[in-house]
């Protein structure tokens, strides 16, 4: 089986952000980054226990410049065989799904990995459209999934349960909780990524269809109340009158 996972750069959760250029740009300095832990510790790990269940071999992706090498090493400590860097700046999740497309389309991938999201934009995008672009089935926010040869079982939480699908490979899927548990790479693994290939490809000629107009913060939270658990009417009161959610 030929799995590819997209790995993405994201900053460390306890980062605090702030932007330059007049609120059009994230402020990189002194942040430490991270691989998308929704492409690590579900993606990736769910990618590695299927080729290790099945045989096969698990190839990274990223969008980026040289400053994703790090993220990327991390990937193949974990256990990734190899890795492709696309040579090109992340502008928006339509440029980023064109260039794995334009990269996978000819290299016979069986299934195709992705967080649900990213941490720092949270958009969702970019699996959607990977697969319109590849011509594959393509399953969202997937919190299991097993492989018996060439058909996928999946579930998903729905409303009120879980939702059970079947599907043919290839296939496109984004992974979600619960999909797998966060692997630490061992030395072992930190020392063998060291030697493994990454291969750095130039993009294709494709615009970016969005663009950053501004980034704010959010607003400061509120003094809290604090309500005597006794006093209930005065909680409907307040919940009525002020915050207005009933």
């Amino acid at each position: 089986m030929k799995i590819l996972v997209g790995i993405s750069k994201a900053p460390d959760t306890t980062t605090k952000i702030s932007f330059t250029d007049s609120n059009t740009k994230f402020n990189e300095d002194k942040v430490q980054f991270i691989v998308n832990p929704y492409d690590e510790w579900y993606a990736l790990v769910r990618g590695l226990e299927l080729k290790e269940k099945n045989g096969g071999s698990v190839t990274t992706i990223t969008v980026g410049g040289s400053d994703h090498d790090p993220i990327i090493r991390k990937a193949l400590a974990i256990g990734a065989d190899d890795a492709v860097r696309i040579n090109a700046e992340p502008t928006d999740g339509y440029f980023v799904a064109k260039q794995i497309a334009e990269y996978a389309k000819d290299q016979g991938f069986d299934l195709v990995l992705v967080g649900k999201e990213t941490i720092n934009y949270g958009g969702s995008q970019v699996g959607g459209m990977l697969a319109e672009m590849l011509d594959m089935p393509f399953v969202s926010v997937a919190s299991k999934l097993e492989i018996e040869g060439s058909k996928a079982t999946l579930e998903r939480d729905a409303q009120g349960g879980i939702e059970v699908l079947e599907g043919e490979l290839p296939m496109v899927i984004s992974c979600a909780k619960g999909m797998a548990e966060q692997r630490i790479p061992n030395m072992r693994g930190i020392m063998a990524a060291r030697s493994k290939l990454l291969n750095i490809v130039e993009p294709t000629d494709s615009p970016a269809l969005t663009e950053v107009v501004e980034y704010s913060l959010p607003s400061d939270k509120g003094d809290v109340k604090l309500i005597d658990p006794e006093n209930m009417d005065e909680l409907v009161r307040l919940l009525h009158n002020e915050a207005k959610v009933i």
